[in-house]
């Protein structure tokens, strides 16, 4: 998707990659997030700077349903407010002390983070399968060149010569995140394909980013 979709929805990582009691550093338009998924397997997404010190919060760890600062500890719920401090165990922290939260779904394997309100649904990929996600040194012009194809309004690049593999893209600052996705009911050898299609591309996109560097 295109970078200035502040108040539209981001597709910041797979369903795959963030298991229960954990979390994950994850961009959108407006920054990087902590992206965490309670021991219950609630999905939040939370600015990523402790209020207390300033450590990032996806350095952090995930007990339970709350996300701690790795740092002092300061625990945080889904919802942003502070919940525990350890230096202070009797003490109940004022509302004021709080995380900044966006609001995210989780749709078809894919995480979506919207900063700001949306005006629409995150797109509808119910024909699709995630496979896996990668980075691109390139933008996405450079993407569709070595796709052939142009990026769509839903954020998917279909490659030309392998039209049942698309990439749900996304910039973030000079470079590209891609979830590569695939029609339900290939087979695994398919899988495979998809795989090294989409690391192909991505090389080429590369290379073709330094050429206009």
């Amino acid at each position: 998707m295109p970078s200035d979709t502040a108040g539209s929805w981001t597709p910041v990582a797979l369903s795959a990659d963030l298991p229960p009691a954990t979390v994950i550093p994850a961009w959108t338009p407006a920054g990087s997030i902590a992206l965490w998924r309670t021991q219950s397997g609630r999905v939040s997404a939370s600015s990523d700077r402790c209020p207390h010190r300033g450590m990032r919060l996806s350095h952090g760890f995930v007990r339970g349903e709350a996300l701690s600062c790795i740092y002092h500890g300061w625990s945080y719920s889904p919802a942003g407010g502070c919940i525990r401090i350890p230096a202070h165990p009797d003490l109940v922290p004022p509302e004021t002390i709080r995380v900044a939260v966006h609001k995210v779904e989780e749709s078809g394997g894919v995480i979506w983070v919207a900063v700001g309100e949306p005006s629409a649904s995150q797109p509808s990929l119910d024909d699709l399968l995630p496979l896996r996600s990668l980075t691109a040194e390139a933008g996405i012009p450079a993407l569709e060149g070595a796709a052939g194809a142009k990026i769509g309004m839903d954020g998917l690049i279909p490659i030309a010569n392998c039209p049942w593999v698309r990439l749900l893209s996304t910039e973030q600052a000079g470079r590209t995140l891609i979830h590569v996705m695939i029609e339900k009911d290939r087979s695994p050898a398919d899988r495979v394909t998809a795989s090294r299609v989409a690391e192909a591309v991505r090389r080429q996109a590369e290379a073709r980013q330094k050429e206009v560097a």
